[in-house]
């Protein structure tokens, strides 16, 4: 018994042993006859122990086979990924070339080709800059012809740079980069709205007396010492005069909407569009005292002779006339009541965002002959003032007799270049906008600002609030004016300060704004905005929109008293006797 447990021991230790490799058949042979004498002697049935010692050989080999089947199997499905993904790209490249193909032959892509190109640039007007353009700049056309050769001025390539910046917001930065003229339109209509520079406004001094005062010519920057010289003048954008204004108030009486989509500002307001093409903004108000204020405020800058604000009219949301016939759903989904008044504003097209110059900003804050004379130097050119000036600083080694000599001169004779120029110009305008925004006591611009520069120091270095500078010419529009004269009134009390703090720092002023403040200060200013608000409406707007109350009226002659003894006070602070 002992011999049969000692060779059921090396059965075990032979099969954990030698399962890495298949016995021979002269093993098997062996072991079976081995195990045959041992059957024999012990009487034990072989079956059992032969499908005993049989198993480990035949699940280990069943075993390694499947598992090399699995990794073959592994191998052929990842090929098989490798393969789809060859052939997606593949596809993807194919398709990409054809689309590339399409777009590349399209007639929009073909106008860059000069010799195959259907449709042509045209360009319309011309400007003192030396290049034409039109209401919007460029316009394609299939049917106008120019030449071959015509190249796009350096300016219009960079109007891509300027963001739109007026009523309507910026709904596409480039909708208005391409103005053009409607069909049909009336040479009218074009002259008010090419705003174009033309010389018809030159600057002529006629009433210089004295002998001994200097007579200001085209070189002349400042005279007198608070105005504005020809040189500066004569350079004046055209903007939108008294005539631009009859203009578009014929052109509204015989036109009609043919569209209208939300836009031109907050809530009710909308973009309308005439049948010929022109748009307008539409301000729609529940009370009345801001269309009032839109309107007159408007009237008061006619009165100023500025020409910074679009022209502008009133109508009356009525289905029945035919200005309004093709927009009666249109006027529903907006919510307008019928029977209200409502102002038509030229829609003004290439506007750019206008900053506050730094000569206005808080760390300088004031404008006057000194400052334009420094402003003049600091381009290196040639400055002329009075010889007798100019041998007192050779003689004057002492710093402060220098300054008290700089004081000692009232006109800037210069050669500008461009730039400087071109700022004394935006300063002129400026000198414009306080006085408007003062007298109308405006709220929603630079107020806006200064108020809010309490909290925001960095409020003063971003665009101006309801202005805008025309790109073609560098006309400064002041939008949005409905705040004036009434509900800036009311609260005159709490941001007459802020008004006064850019008036009190002014000491540089246009000559025909001076004379027009003056004989609007002789005469009653509320009997002409009485005379202008029933002449230029019929009864049934003059019916819905009251006139421009008495109190209001009183208020802003005495505010035009205030702007002129700033003036007075300028021209003594600075005067030479």
């Amino acid at each position: 018994m002992a011999s049969f447990d000692k060779d059921i021991e090396n059965r075990k230790r032979s099969t954990e042993c030698e399962t890495d490799r298949l016995p021979t058949l002269k093993q098997i042979q062996q072991e079976y006859t081995d195990k045959t004498n041992i059957d024999k002697k012990l009487k034990i049935t072989p079956l059992n122990i032969n499908y005993k010692m049989r198993k480990p050989y035949i699940l280990y080999n069943n075993f390694r086979y499947k598992e090399e089947l699995s990794r073959r199997v592994a191998i052929k499905r990842e090929y098989g990924f490798y393969n789809y993904c060859f052939i997606s790209v593949c596809l993807s490249f194919i398709l990409g070339l054809v689309i590339g193909v399409a777009i590349v032959g399209s007639p929009q892509t073909r106008l860059i080709a000069p010799n195959i190109s259907p449709k042509k640039i045209v360009k319309i007007n011309t400007t003192r800059e030396g290049y034409s353009r039109s209401l919007n700049s460029l316009k394609y056309s299939d049917s106008l012809n120019i030449e071959e050769n015509f190249i796009l001025p350096e300016k219009e390539k960079n109007m891509d740079r300027f963001a739109t910046v007026s009523f309507t917001g910026s709904v596409d930065p480039h909708k208005h980069k391409i103005d053009v003229y409607p069909k049909g339109l009336t040479e009218d209509m074009k002259d008010i709205l090419k705003d174009n520079k033309v010389f018809q406004h030159k600057l002529s001094i006629t009433n210089v007396v004295d002998t001994n005062v200097h007579v200001p010519n085209a070189d002349t920057v400042l005279y007198n010492n608070i105005y504005w010289g020809p040189e500066v003048e004569n350079s004046m954008p055209q903007g939108y005069g008294e005539n631009s204004a009859e203009i578009w108030e014929s052109y509204v009486d015989q036109s009609e909407v043919t569209k209208m989509e939300p836009g031109c500002g907050r809530m009710q307001n909308r973009l309308i569009t005439f049948k010929d093409g022109i748009q307008a903004c539409v301000r729609y108000r529940q009370n009345t005292d801001q269309i009032q204020g839109e309107i007159f405020s408007f009237y008061v800058a006619r009165l100023l002779n500025l020409t910074n604000l679009a022209p502008s009219v009133i109508k009356v949301v009525d289905l029945k006339d035919k200005l309004w016939q093709s927009v009666a759903n249109d006027i529903a989904s907006a919510q307008w009541n019928t029977n209200r008044a409502v102002v038509l504003t030229q829609y003004i097209p290439s506007l750019e965002s206008a900053t506050i110059p730094e000569i206005f900003k808080p760390s300088t804050r004031h404008l006057n002959k000194n400052d334009v004379f420094k402003m003049s130097q600091k381009e290196n050119y040639t400055v002329e003032i009075n010889k007798q000036i100019l041998l007192d600083k050779l003689r004057m080694k002492n710093v402060k007799a220098k300054q008290e000599i700089m004081n000692d001169f009232d006109f800037i004779d210069a050669k500008l270049n461009k730039k400087t120029r071109d700022l004394f110009v935006e300063l002129a305008q400026w000198s414009d906008l306080i006085i408007f925004d003062y007298l109308t006591a405006n709220l929603d611009r630079i107020v806006n600002n200064l108020f809010n520069y309490q909290w925001n120091v960095n409020i003063m270095d971003g665009p101006a609030h309801n202005l805008a500078r025309k790109i073609d010419s560098g006309l400064l529009l002041f939008l949005d004016n409905e705040s004036g004269l009434l509900h800036g009134y009311r609260l005159l009390k709490k941001y007459n300060v802020y008004h006064s703090l850019m008036l009190d720092n002014l000491c540089v002023f246009r000559k025909r704004t001076v004379d027009s403040l003056k004989s609007l200060h002789e005469n009653s200013i509320g009997a002409k905005l009485s005379d202008i608000f029933h002449r230029k409406n019929n009864a049934i707007i003059r019916d819905i929109l009251p006139p421009l109350p008495e109190k209001n009226a009183k208020v802003l002659h005495d505010r035009i008293g205030k702007v002129l003894s700033q003036i007075d006070k300028c021209a003594q602070t600075f005067s030479n006797r």
